[in-house]
């Protein structure tokens, strides 16, 4: 079942409703609507986890591996094994910070980050190999 979103009044005489844009940009990240995160949560559904942080933390060779992993793939899903939720939220923070990259989705250990590549390769980008199918 789908609610209907709230409907807002543009002025107090204006008579004129407006809705919200649903495709409006993130607050958080104004370069990604939220189709646009739709799309990308279609797209990583089938992806595997191509990093693991873990016991280790996240230390230089870990950020080596997720930044050749974005820069081929663009989205890619990171696994982050930590001993409790505040630990694990913390250590995905410092990923996106440091990466630079959009948080698209978060479930249990795995997180799915996305960041535009500056010349995507066709054949290991996630988002143009969707495009293609």
């Amino acid at each position: 079942m789908r609610l209907a979103a709230p409907v807002s009044h543009c002025g107090a005489d204006s008579g004129i409703l407006r809705r919200p844009k649903l495709n409006a940009p993130d607050e958080r990240h104004p370069m990604i609507t939220q189709k646009d995160k739709k799309r990308y949560r279609a797209i990583g559904h089938h992806l595997k986890p191509v990093v693991t942080v873990a016991g280790n933390g996240l230390n230089e060779n870990v950020n080596i591996e997720i930044t050749r992993a974005l820069t081929d793939h663009e989205l890619i899903k990171i696994k982050v094994l930590a001993a409790d939720r505040e630990e694990r939220t913390e250590l995905i923070k410092q990923i996106l910070t440091t990466q630079k990259a959009i948080e698209v989705q978060k479930i249990g250990h795995i997180v799915l980050i996305y960041k535009a590549a500056t010349k995507p390769n066709p054949a290991l980008s996630n988002i143009l190999r969707a495009a293609i199918t």
